[in-house]
């Protein structure tokens, strides 16, 4: 039978599979989320009362904005995701569905969900329901339009692992950035899945080292630069002398 591909590593090959090889290989390797990121997704449970909450409060929390910017952005998000003009699309476009997503996104049908599907397996952080749709939350901040592409691919992966359980076609999922009050919707468009079908096939022929991505902005906060041998510029040869 085909072992399963976990989520974490279909969004870090899709970010490095580089990285994805050597988080494979290190039996050590700690994969447990840390408190802090705990604390920020956490942050996506309590949306109501952070918009009540006086600026004081939200200074105590663990957002990435000012508070009068984090209260101003979730406002928005309810007020778009609650009636007809539907969520801040990741290409920048407006739905036509007057579903109450706010709702739906506030008080999922379930939560922290192990979801197996055909190929992958993972923790879905919200089931929303009616239709069936995955939400996925980020402790980071989101890219200024759209979501970030290791976490497009984990989207994909999510809503197939639950299309596959529940028996039902799941065509988008969700984007929760918590600490910047963003939310983001994306749909499984033909590129998405094309994207899931490349990351989870590179995880399966991980077998060596494949070859360094050409970004190296990427090698700076990497935990296994040494043993990876990647050359990050220095101060010299960024002034030419290197």
């Amino acid at each position: 039978m085909t072992r399963h591909v976990a989520f974490s590593d279909l969004r870090t090959v899709a970010y490095c599979p580089r990285k994805c090889y050597y988080q494979r290989t290190r039996d050590d390797h700690d994969r447990a989320s840390p408190p802090e990121v705990a604390a920020i997704r956490g942050l996506a449970t309590r949306y109501d009362e952070l918009l009540d909450a006086c600026p004081d409060e939200l200074a105590t929390e663990p957002i990435a904005v000012p508070p009068a910017t984090y209260r101003e952005r979730l406002a928005t998000a309810r007020d778009r995701l609650g009636g007809g003009d539907g969520a801040d699309g990741v290409d920048g476009e407006d739905g036509e569905d007057d579903t109450n997503h706010w709702d739906r996104l506030r008080d999922p049908a379930d939560r922290d969900v192990l979801a197996t599907g055909r190929d992958c397996r993972g923790i879905v952080h919200k089931v929303l329901a009616e239709p069936v749709e995955p939400a996925i939350v980020s402790a980071g901040k989101p890219p200024e339009r759209g979501v970030w592409q290791p976490q497009s691919v984990h989207a994909v992966a999510a809503a197939k692992a639950l299309a596959w359980e529940h028996e039902t076609p799941v065509e988008r999922a969700w984007l929760e950035y918590p600490a910047s009050g963003v939310i983001r919707r994306v749909e499984l468009t033909t590129r998405r899945k094309a994207e899931y079908r490349a990351a989870l096939r590179t995880v399966r022929e991980l077998d060596g080292p494949p070859p360094r991505i050409d970004n190296r902005s990427k090698c700076a906060a990497c935990e296994f630069a040494d043993e990876c041998g990647v050359r990050t510029r220095t101060l010299r040869s960024l002034l030419g002398f290197g």
